[in-house]
């Protein structure tokens, strides 16, 4: 049975300011550090056979003990990147709301938003949907671990189980460090079999 893990990151600086990162290469701070190592622990013992990360820093730095404890080399996929928040990135909400009154409302409500050059969520989902399915591909039965964020990994969650909004808004987003995870069955597809696990 193939297994695919999606993980989010470790907490960085700005996770903790509630700033919106986007693509910008924000870093891990000490806390996530010690989440990656904790977490890569844990990893390790399902016996991963392939892990794929997103190009950005956090996401490397957290896959880099993962790698060390399997002896694993990561393939990097820029694909895997977070929503690029445009304009938006580096912001808080609240400086957010001060320079595009609504537009946070609008988001939070799921609506697409044509300023401040966001990325649409199609586009993430349809990159992400590509990117996980290559990351999947090859012979069956193997683990494969994809580390990456919050809101991309949300959008190829949702994209790869092929839900709809009334469903997939009800999933809480993964918490810094933690996996879902994702079983493939012959007859029912992808199925998920755990979320926000860590």
């Amino acid at each position: 049975m193939t297994t695919l893990l999606l993980w989010r990151h470790g907490q960085t600086g700005w996770n903790v300011e509630g700033r919106f990162q986007g693509q910008s290469d924000s870093a891990l701070d000490e806390t996530g550090h010690q989440q990656a190592a904790a977490a890569a622990a844990r990893l390790a013992a399902r016996k991963p056979d392939v892990i794929v990360s997103s190009d950005l820093q956090r996401c490397v730095r957290t896959a880099e003990p993962l790698a060390r404890l399997t002896g694993l080399t990561v393939r990097f996929d820029s694909r895997l990147r977070e929503r690029h928040f445009g304009q938006w990135q580096g912001h808080t909400r609240a400086e957010i709301d001060e320079r595009w009154p609504g537009a946070i409302a609008r988001w939070q409500a799921g609506n697409v938003l044509d300023e401040a050059g966001i990325e649409s969520p199609h586009d993430v989902s349809k990159r992400m949907s590509e990117a996980l399915s290559d990351a999947v591909a090859g012979p069956p039965g193997r683990t494969i671990v994809v580390v990456g964020h919050g809101g991309s990994l949300g959008s190829g969650l949702n994209a790869v189980l092929d839900l709809p909004e009334s469903i997939s808004s009800k999933l809480r987003h993964l918490r810094n460090c933690h996996w879902s995870e994702l079983r493939w069955s012959a007859v029912r597809g992808w199925q998920l079999h755990s979320h926000n696990v860590g």
